[in-house]
């Protein structure tokens, strides 16, 4: 492992049981589908995390304040920003936070976007286009777009397929790569960065941010072992300053996607840039 190299963890879930006991029933996801340890999957202290990110040399973790779905939904809920906030405020060299975006709440959530990053210091927005079924390019996330470009603060946002989270509520993916292209060319000013890969559509991702100069991918979600060799040769080559490392954590585990990013072979420039300087750079934040 490339000891000197800190990461910087780009998607990170906060997972305290006081996070999680909100939340609806995700055992056949987390448990089934993702294969979460049982001990993981109840919930874990911030120490805890902390102490697992060290143990895999990742120095920050951007937290998400995730809004999956809309609030009414039993199938849905809101990760509170102060949840976030609070935990930015308690380890402020080790966590940065990430304001969810929820479309149905219009200019009242563009107004706490203004405030999370304003007030609680927020880095950055982030959200699913499937739990709405709205693509990344609909008029309806466009008001957001908008104040993050007035606060000069990047969007993350997954693409490619999304899976079955609650057969109850099953959502369609929507969040083709290609839809990216309308959002670039509309603000060229905003910094968007597609996670998740973009699998199954990476090389249509990859299309994407070389297209775009403010256009990024983060590696997060999926394995690094399972990746696409056209991924691995585009963060090794000419896409080595587009790409940001993440887990999703819980659904990666910090310590194994380290080390099976380590397996990869990337060339000491390239992961460098990877592992923690174009997050860092992306994200207007100091080395």
């Amino acid at each position: 492992m490339s000891d000197e190299i800190w990461a910087i963890d780009s998607v990170v879930n906060i997972w305290t049981k006081e996070a999680l006991a909100a939340r609806p029933d995700r055992t056949a996801f987390y448990r089934g589908k993702v294969g979460v340890d049982q001990e993981t999957f109840e919930g874990i202290s911030l120490e805890t995390m902390l102490a697992r990110m060290d143990a895999a040399r990742i120095e920050r973790a951007f937290l998400v304040a995730a809004k999956v779905g809309v609030r009414w939904h039993p199938a849905c809920y809101h990760v509170p920003y102060e949840l976030v906030a609070a935990a930015v405020r308690q380890y402020p060299d080790r966590f940065s936070g990430l304001a969810g975006l929820d479309p149905t709440e219009g200019m009242e959530g563009v107004r706490a976007l203004e405030r999370a990053v304003k007030e609680d210091g927020f880095i950055g927005a982030h959200f699913y286009p499937h739990w709405y079924e709205l693509p990344p390019d609909h008029a309806k996330w466009y008001p957001f777009y908008t104040k993050c470009v007035e606060l000069g603060v990047p969007v993350q946002l997954q693409v490619g397929q999304s899976l079955v989270y609650d057969s109850s509520y099953p959502r369609r993916s929507v969040g083709r790569p290609i839809c990216l292209d309308a959002v670039a060319c509309d603000f060229p000013e905003l910094k968007i960065i597609g996670i998740h890969v973009g699998i199954p559509w990476t090389d249509e991702m990859i299309a994407m941010a070389w297209k775009h100069r403010n256009v990024f991918i983060a590696a997060d979600a999926h394995s690094p072992k399972y990746w696409p060799e056209s991924f691995v040769r585009y963060i090794d080559s000419y896409g080595q300053d587009k790409v940001l490392f993440g887990t999703d954590f819980p659904v990666l585990q910090f310590e194994r996607t380290r080390a099976e990013v380590e397996g990869l072979k990337l060339r000491p420039g390239p992961l460098r840039k990877f592992l923690r300087e174009n997050a860092l750079r992306i994200y207007g934040l100091a080395p």
